[in-house]
């Protein structure tokens, strides 16, 4: 599934560094161990649980901007991915099937046995595996930025991804994803091999197709109309969701239970800054529809 975020030559560089003064202070933090990594969490907010993945060569801070509104009515649970902010590398290869198992494991240390869950590339991508393998676990699912195979990338996109590594450290030393990354992780000398890891990860082609059916809970997808995703390819993801192949009727009798987004203006680099994904995400994720009936 999804593998990057920010990838690519200086795709980076439009990673938006957050404000001070939209930083939230952290309810509760902590580390818990799945998969032999210690993964880094936080919880904030009060109500229905909601599992929040970030992106690639990012961490829980890229939605500092979106927590307030995100913890308003929300238990949120926001945890740095392997690798990630103040989660260790650990020397376990990069892998979305294992994480979505471990998030598994992070949920039921946290006595959650049902979240929703909102990710984000990477992130997205995580929260894909984790609805497959544990569909009694994930209530609702929004998936943003996040495809269901590789071959969903614009083609120019796939040898970008391929260049990624260890090579690239000193040249990203300028840009928001190096600076963030050293200011929070446990061990800043390795931010060289998490660009090998990741590189390693978007290297290996992958299809996911056949663990679309697998995602029976209610699903949103949400993708920028200027995102890395082809649009034939976030049409057919939508397909397979069972959305997209028939009229919805005058009643609204045939309408599918699953949601397609396109956030106007809005690319893979930026979409996580939107002010328009939790107005497109959270009421879906309350089960609540902003349509009214034509009486």
């Amino acid at each position: 599934m999804l593998k990057t975020i920010l990838t690519g030559v200086l795709a980076a560089a439009a990673l938006v560094a957050v404000p001070a003064a939209a930083q939230t202070q952290a309810v509760r933090s902590g580390h818990a161990e799945a998969g032999g990594i210690s993964y880094y969490y936080e919880v904030q907010g009060q109500g229905e649980p909601l599992l929040l993945l970030h992106g690639g060569l990012g961490s829980i801070d890229m939605f500092r901007p979106l927590l307030p509104t995100l913890a308003e009515k929300r238990q949120v649970i926001a945890v740095d991915l392997q690798g990630h902010g103040r989660t260790p590398l650990g020397d376990r290869p990069i892998d979305l099937v294992a994480m979505g198992a471990d998030m598994a494991a992070i949920l039921r240390q946290l006595g959650i046995e049902k979240a929703d869950v909102l990710g984000y590339s990477l992130g997205g991508g995580v929260g894909f595996q984790l609805a497959a393998q544990h569909p009694e676990m994930v209530r609702r699912l929004a998936l943003v930025s996040a495809g269901y195979a590789s071959d969903g990338f614009y083609p120019e996109m796939l040898p970008q991804q391929a260049a990624v590594g260890a090579g690239m450290a000193e040249m990203m030393k300028n840009t928001p994803m190096y600076t963030s990354y050293v200011a929070v992780a446990p061990k800043p000398e390795d931010f060289p091999r998490l660009l090998d890891a990741m590189g390693a990860l978007m290297r290996k082609p992958y299809d996911f197709s056949a663990d679309v059916p697998k995602l029976t809970m209610p699903v949103m997808l949400v993708f920028g109309d200027s995102d890395m995703y082809r649009p034939e390819h976030v049409v057919k993801f939508y397909q397979l969701l069972g959305g997209g192949l028939r009229d919805a009727g005058w009643q609204r009798e045939h309408m599918s239970k699953n949601r397609l987004a396109i956030l106007p203006g809005a690319t893979h680099y930026d979409i996580f800054l939107s002010p328009q994904l939790p107005a497109t995400v959270l009421p879906f994720l309350n089960g609540e529809s902003s349509t009214a009936d034509w009486k």
